[in-house]
């Protein structure tokens, strides 16, 4: 019994907070966790700048409103959906996924909730569990499923090597090359084909 976990930013949407840094003109937002690997850290640097410039929830929100599912992503999940059990797994937030698991199909997604004042100002996060992604993926296996693992980022990879099979997928040239073990891909097909060989 498989079940695959993947990450949803940078794997099957564009980066949430690139596109939010673009669109406000702020360049230290485009800070991911591929260059942090302390999601807590990150959070807090971006909750400061956000604070700083009087931005809240409802901005976010416009910009994600605009962002569609990578080229090629939709049709991707929905095969793969059609022979396995997928189960997205991200730092996100509830608050920021929900439109883009629309334009996904309504995937089923593990993702994490912003605490947010009246005013719509974000003023702290809440973490589903420690170590999120792993955590769910030692919790899947602890009830019978095998795990398929997919991502890009720092965040990603203790899930991927506690997977029976796990890769990168539009990783950075860093993270590649500090693991060269794990098994690469840029194309949909090709993580579709080596998910579907791992089944």
């Amino acid at each position: 019994m498989n079940i695959v976990c993947l990450d949803m930013e940078g794997v099957l949407v564009p980066e949430i907070w690139i596109a939010f840094s673009e669109a406000s003109g702020i360049p230290e937002l485009r800070r991911t966790t591929r260059d942090e690997p302390d999601y807590g850290k990150l959070m807090n640097f971006r909750l400061g700048i956000l604070k700083e410039h009087s931005l809240g929830l409802k901005e976010i929100q416009a910009t994600i409103a605009k962002i569609d599912p990578l080229p090629g992503a939709k049709e991707f999940l929905d095969e793969l959906r059609s022979i396995t059990q997928v189960l997205i797994l991200s730092d996100t937030f509830e608050q920021f996924a929900k439109p883009l698991m629309e334009k996904l199909n309504w995937p089923t997604i593990f993702c994490n909730t912003l605490e947010v004042a009246d005013s719509g100002e974000i003023t702290g996060f809440k973490m589903r569990c420690e170590k999120s992604k792993l955590t769910t993926v030692k919790a899947l296996q602890s009830i019978g499923y095998e795990t398929i693992a997919a991502g890009d980022s720092f965040n990603d990879l203790a899930m991927i090597q506690a997977s029976k099979a796990g890769f990168l997928f539009k990783s950075t040239e860093q993270i590649k090359k500090d693991y060269p073990e794990l098994p690469a891909y840029e194309e949909f097909s090709d993580l579709l084909a080596a998910i579907k060989a791992a089944l």
